[in-house]
């Protein structure tokens, strides 16, 4: 005779059959309801001064992502702590190394170079659930460190026009990148870059037009302005998604604690899937990634 013994109700980790063509939810509204995006076939551009709450919106994405059965992860923190709890998480975890990020992103373009001739071959434009293959994450943490701050001027240029082609051309082949700076600037940001975001979040801005550099233009004109923003209200932020109304959120708060506990269980779920490798270098991208 067998009994049924009733399944725990706490501490039960939840997310294996979650996708990266599912809503992620990033936090409420004004009104109290949830913001969910759809990151497969967009990118995700966030800008704000230091403190404003950037990370915990990458966090966000990074935890939904780390859960996924088809997401793979590509991690680019030049400060090693704000992603670096997911670094067991990831196929690559690159820190202040601007060598180490121009590989891992020319790596990235050859993947997505090896996808669009497949789906050539098949007579189709984009990747879809049904295909199995990985959505790799790209998340940035400081654009401007990389193109900015670290490396030759050459290096420095090199990582802007990757980036810039795995923004443009990675959406259709299942590469969203995921960016954030904390100097909303042209020089760091030109429109032509901006506009590839198809989801652009501006967290408080110590000018309009800073605020309009992430945004778009005009926008802090017709009121939408995070210079509004009060600097103790860390977290909010206008979300604007393509062709839409710039709308007041704010980012769902994930603790080091509860970080820590996600990417853990994240880690162990890939671990005996072979979804990344224990050092973080990947020897297996391809179509098929």
């Amino acid at each position: 005779m067998t009994t049924a013994t009733t399944a725990p109700t706490a501490g039960v980790p939840v997310g294996p059959g979650l996708s990266m063509f599912d809503p992620i939810f990033v936090g409420i509204d004004e009104f109290g309801q949830h913001v969910n995006i759809t990151l497969a076939y967009r990118n995700l551009l966030a800008g704000g001064e230091p403190g404003g709450g950037k990370s915990g919106l990458l966090n966000a994405v990074a935890a939904h992502a780390a859960l996924c059965v088809d997401s793979r992860l590509v991690l680019l923190d030049g400060k090693l702590v704000e992603l670096g709890q997911w670094e067991d998480c990831a196929d690559a975890f690159i820190g202040p190394d601007i060598a180490a990020a121009l590989a891992v992103l020319r790596r990235l373009q050859q993947v997505m170079n090896n996808r669009y001739a497949w789906l050539r071959a098949h007579g189709r434009r984009k990747v879809t659930p049904a295909d199995g293959l990985s959505v790799i994450t790209v998340l940035v943490d400081e654009i401007a460190f990389y193109s900015a701050t670290i490396g030759s001027k050459q290096e420095q240029e090199e990582f802007v026009a990757l980036l810039r082609d795995l923004v443009a051309r990675g959406r259709a082949a299942g590469i969203p990148v995921v960016a954030a700076t904390q100097r909303p600037s042209f020089d760091i940001i030109p429109t032509s870059l901006r506009d590839l975001f198809g989801y652009r979040a501006a967290f408080r801005c110590t000018t309009p037009n800073s605020s309009n550099i992430v945004l778009g233009h005009g926008w802090a004109e017709q009121g939408y302005s995070a210079t509004d923003i009060a600097p103790t209200n860390q977290g909010a932020a206008y979300l604007i998604a393509e062709g839409g109304v710039p709308r007041r959120i704010k980012v769902a708060y994930l603790s080091d604690a509860q970080i820590a506990g996600i990417a853990d269980y994240a880690a162990w779920i890939r671990r005996p899937s072979g979804i990344t490798t224990p050092t973080g270098s990947p020897s297996d991208w391809g179509i098929a990634a």
